[in-house]
């Protein structure tokens, strides 16, 4: 089914295309965005803290993946800015929500106006996750697991996910799509 690839060999051709996407960006100074953890903090003699960001690396935006320096794969999460976050205005919960992430971030010492990603989940890259996707049938029309992003096809080739409707077309050959994504990165259209 998948042209007789052994899970070692799976393995390393996902790793040698991730380390040629991360070996193109690095050499083209590529724009990169912070990658996080949002987390709460307790409270310190009952008195409650806000939340904090921990910095844990940079990562490249590429499509539906963030691609990281170490050229692990991680899903698009939640987004913010390391910006002000400004006074508070009581219009919705989840405008002050997001002014709580903003707050978070730039308290966090990101340079300011940075882009922050957080609540990202790592994608399984080992071959028993990238074999038990069938790209074949149909998929999840949404919330696709961070495991079944990438995909085997019959001949062999690595798929990713780009597109949550369901189906085989929602999958595109792996190499050639981060390809493309690094060169809208580093030469984006006028």
């Amino acid at each position: 089914m998948d042209g007789g690839m052994g899970d070692a060999a799976l393995e390393e051709r996902v790793r040698a295309i991730l380390e040629g996407a991360v070996r193109k960006l690095r050499a083209s100074g590529a724009r990169t965005e912070a990658l996080a953890e949002y987390r709460a903090r307790k409270p310190i003699l009952g008195i409650a803290r806000g939340p904090v960001m921990v910095a844990k690396g940079r990562v490249w935006r590429l499509g539906v993946l963030l691609l990281d320096e170490s050229g692990g794969l991680h899903t698009i999460g939640t987004v913010t800015r390391a910006v002000d976050p400004g006074r508070v205005t009581n219009q919705s919960e989840r405008a002050e929500i997001r002014r709580d992430h903003r707050r978070a971030a730039f308290q966090a010492k990101f340079a300011e106006g940075d882009t922050v990603n957080f609540d990202t989940t790592p994608v399984a890259t080992d071959a028993a996750s990238i074999r038990s996707t069938d790209p074949t049938k149909p998929g999840p029309a949404t919330n696709t697991p961070a495991a079944h992003l990438l995909a085997l096809a019959a001949d062999g080739t690595v798929l990713v996910r780009w597109n949550l409707q369901p189906g085989s077309t929602a999958f595109a050959p792996l190499e050639s799509y981060l390809a493309e994504r690094a060169d809208l990165l580093t030469a984006p259209p006028p």
